[in-house]
């Protein structure tokens, strides 16, 4: 555990199955409360300032392209459209024209593991996520992080 009292967060492989790029994180959840996997995604995603929630989203609409559905619709969590909904698994997906991302979420007993796949449909998708990971892999662990410590 961290010194802040937040599980640590890791960065583990995962198989890219059919993607060109694969991260994950991964979150004990032991003594955590139990969330089911589109609600640990809404705590990450629309449980944060308004400000921050407004750069992510300019973030991937405006730097990546990515084309984002409605914020109300229950089919779509800020903006990205649910293509998988299970109480122990939720998948996430936005496409632009040159790159498609996934996000998958799975709790498990133990853990939640939060997978990000990228496939490349341009070569400039290449570029973007390139320009994007950085951004991603220091984004993820702290929005998990916050909404860790928003539930204690």
């Amino acid at each position: 555990m961290a010194p802040s009292g937040i599980p640590d967060i890791r960065r583990v492989r995962v198989d890219p199955t059919g993607a060109h790029f694969a991260s994950a994180f991964e979150l004990p959840v032991a003594g955590l409360p139990r969330l089911t996997s589109e609600q640990w995604v809404r705590a990450s995603f629309e449980d944060i300032p308004r400000p921050l929630r407004e750069l992510i989203r300019t973030g991937w609409s405006g730097v990546l392209g990515l084309r984002l559905g409605p914020r109300s619709s229950p089919r779509h969590v800020v903006g990205w459209r649910r293509t998988e909904c299970r109480p122990d698994r939720v998948a996430l997906e936005a496409r632009a024209p040159s790159l498609t991302v996934r996000n998958v979420v799975t709790v498990e007993e133990a853990r939640l593991l939060w997978a990000t796949y990228v496939r490349y449909e341009r070569r400039a998708g290449r570029t973007l996520w390139a320009l994007a990971a950085p951004v991603h892999h220091l984004a993820v662990p702290l929005l998990l992080g916050r909404a860790v410590r928003r539930m204690g």
